[in-house]
């Protein structure tokens, strides 16, 4: 199955040159996000392998009129949907399955002192998020600790 092909891409208008691919695998309940690189910032195209998830993309362009929505799409082995996440927008995923395999291809490398959250529960953002009445999801520590998009380095 072939799942990338530059010219499809291009016919979009996209151009991407990916240099890193990573893997995650998470359990029922995780939920990552959202995530970005204030420099070196990263496209990201990305699709599940084994298992469920709801992927989200929201756009951290200060100048674009578009500046805090989000796209929200299942994401599953099943369906082999992939997402493209541009660079300026956050990223983030939250697991439906009882376990998730995750890929994506970047855009730049992974840079850590450039790495930045924002809280997933941002009300400005207002993601509707799978969960049900009550349900907390399963966080990292940096998940927790995010701060909400109004104090938020973004991009310009």
């Amino acid at each position: 199955m072939e799942t990338w092909q530059a010219r499809d891409f291009a016919d979009a208008g996209i151009d991407a040159e990916f240099v890193q691919e990573n893997f995650s695998q998470s359990v029922k309940g995780t939920l990552r996000g959202l995530h970005y690189q204030i420099k070196q910032p990263q496209g990201r195209l990305v699709r599940v392998v084994q298992g469920t998830v709801f992927d989200v993309s929201v756009d951290l362009r200060k100048a674009s009129p578009y500046f805090g929505q989000w796209v929200g799409e299942i994401l599953s082995a099943d369906n082999r949907h992939q997402l493209w996440v541009p660079p300026g927008f956050g990223h983030g995923f939250l697991v439906l399955s009882e376990t998730a395999g995750f890929e994506y291809n970047c855009t730049d490398y992974y840079a850590p002192e450039f790495d930045r959250s924002i809280r997933w529960d941002d009300p400005e953002i207002g993601i509707d998020w799978p969960l049900t009445q009550g349900e907390q999801p399963l966080l990292s520590g940096k998940d927790m600790e995010a701060p909400y998009l109004k104090d938020a380095e973004i991009y310009p």
